[in-house]
């Protein structure tokens, strides 16, 4: 086996890149050699066998050969397959450096920046947390290294010289006009990249391989929010306060206030220090003793009193997993619950008794979704009291508490074949194998990418009715809309896995390749 390591940016052979070989079936068997200046490499005295290729360098993003997110083709030796003239792409790594200015155009120290990136993984277009940093003493920042993408930052920061005056006197009435120059009372809003306040306005950056991309972004103060709430004690544990948080892009995270100041009226606090903007308002009831949730709030005005805020008391579900033939819970099995826009928006461990409890769940339709760092499983049917349902979803009404016994399947069984095309092996070619109801079973989708034989092997597939589909240059394809998929479906090969089936299943025919 023998080729080049070349940048994927400029095609240029890189030297001084260590290049691995790994027999996919053993992987304990592996090789390694140092390019040269010509960054040709060579492997001699194979079995034939299929190889993983890997390579690294200094500067570069380690990769394997013909890498697309996690997936890459494997290399078939033998005297049919021509391995002498092989190109390793390696791509450069970026970096992404940036200056927080205040309204005196002064550099904003101990800011805090959040770089989001656009993501394709696992078949859906999201865009998700990737790093954060802070601001130095000039009011900088840098990101690295960074792969070639699109990004978004964010920046949060507080005045040096804000000023927040309690406005309750002692008696829970105004006070008196405080001696503290208003116009100090002041805090920066989340800020993007664009100047936009709302992760909906924010402006992409799209750094490319090797790319040292430079930003700005300028933080303009605004009058700070004093808002009052009225809560009664909740016994040993206090008074409850309530909590507002901000959606920023597809997660949501906690917005700390510049304080919270009590008044001799038993249970009426103030809060303040907030910039004006859209939050989300978790608020105690003071007549259940619940949480309830106030949906995204538009606070723009001071002395809104949150205790009136009319939200959804917060929802309860227990889980107990039943697992298949009556199995041992796995010591490391999680579920999580999965919104409609395909989220995981509650994460918790499963116990030993095979039971899960998820407290203070906005009312809503959810999908239970299975984590098994050894074994995959999926919901098939849920049982409580007087219901039983086929599939993995419920909706929880406001101030619901539900409690399901949930049973998994497991997959056993791996789907192997060949993709071609015009009849010739295809390599390098996203193979995906849909399930026949998509939108309601994410968790059944398998993928591979096509070795340089055209094979490929689908891992752990669930029991189920399917069809398998192979699909040119799809790797940014958003191939979770079941509406987008239709259309290669209907060329792909159907198949069913039965309950009782498990090892290998091996395809009759070639799967075809269909373009993009």
């Amino acid at each position: 086996m023998a080729g080049v390591v070349v940048s994927a940016k400029t095609g240029a052979p890189l030297g001084q890149a260590r290049v691995m070989l790994i027999d996919t079936k053993n992987r304990r068997e592996a090789v390694s050699m140092i390019t040269q200046e010509d960054g040709r490499f060579e492997f001699a005295g194979l079995s034939a066998r299929k190889y993983s290729l890997q390579g690294a360098r200094r500067g570069y993003i380690p990769a394997a050969y013909e890498q697309h997110e996690q997936y890459s083709t494997a290399i078939v030796t033998g005297d049919d397959f021509d391995t002498q003239n092989l190109r390793l792409r390696l791509v450069p790594l970026g970096m992404l450096t940036g200056t927080v200015l205040d309204e005196f155009g002064e550099g904003v120290r101990d800011a805090r920046v959040r770089l989001f990136a656009e993501s394709h993984r696992g078949g859906a277009t999201r865009i998700v947390p990737a790093s954060s940093a802070g601001t130095d003493d000039q009011g900088t920042f840098e990101f690295s290294p960074l792969g070639p993408g699109k990004y978004f930052v964010s920046v949060s920061a507080t005045p040096w010289y804000a000023v927040h005056v309690p406005t309750l006197n002692a008696a829970g009435g105004p006070g008196p006009a405080p001696a503290v120059d208003q116009s100090l009372d002041v805090a920066y809003p989340t800020t993007f990249y664009g100047g936009s306040t709302e992760s909906d306005g924010a402006l992409p950056m799209n750094v490319e391989a090797g790319e040292h991309a430079q930003v700005e972004i300028h933080l303009n103060p605004v009058p700070a929010l004093h808002l009052v709430f009225q809560v009664t004690e909740n016994g040993q544990h206090g008074y409850q306060f309530p909590t507002l948080q901000r959606r920023t892009f597809e997660t949501v995270e906690g917005v700390a206030p510049g304080g919270v100041q009590g008044s001799s009226t038993p249970g009426l606090f103030e809060i303040y220090g907030i910039p004006p903007g859209k939050y989300n308002v978790r608020m105690p009831d003071n007549s259940s003793g619940q949480l309830k949730l106030e949906g995204e709030v538009d606070l723009d005005k001071d002395g809104v009193d949150l205790s009136e805020l009319q939200g959804e008391p917060l929802s309860r579900l227990k889980v107990s997993v039943k697992m298949p033939k009556d199995g041992p819970i796995p010591r490391e099995m999680n579920i999580g619950l999965q919104d409609e826009k395909n989220r995981i928006v509650a994460f918790h461990r499963v116990d030993a008794n095979g039971e899960a409890a998820f407290e203070d769940l906005s009312p809503g339709k959810y999908g239970l979704r299975i984590f098994d760092s050894a074994k995959a499983y999926s919901v098939t049917r849920m049982t409580s009291t007087d219901t039983e349902v086929s599939g993995h979803e419920l909706t929880l009404k406001p101030g619901e508490a539900q409690e399901w016994s949930v049973f998994l399947s497991l997959g056993r069984t791996n789907i192997e074949g060949y993709v071609k095309r015009s009849g010739k092996a295809a390599s390098g070619v996203m193979v995906v194998l849909i399930p026949n109801e998509p939108k309601a079973h994410l968790d059944m989708f398998r993928r591979d990418q096509s070795d340089s034989d055209g094979s490929f092997m689908l891992p752990d597939v669930i029991p189920g009715s399917y069809t398998v589909v192979a699909i040119e240059d799809a790797w940014s394809f958003d191939w979770s809309q079941p509406a987008l998929l239709s259309r290669y479906a209907k060329q792909g090969q159907a198949l069913t896995i039965g309950e009782l089936m498990q090892g290998v299943v091996s395809l009759p025919d070639a799967v075809e390749v269909q373009p993009r």
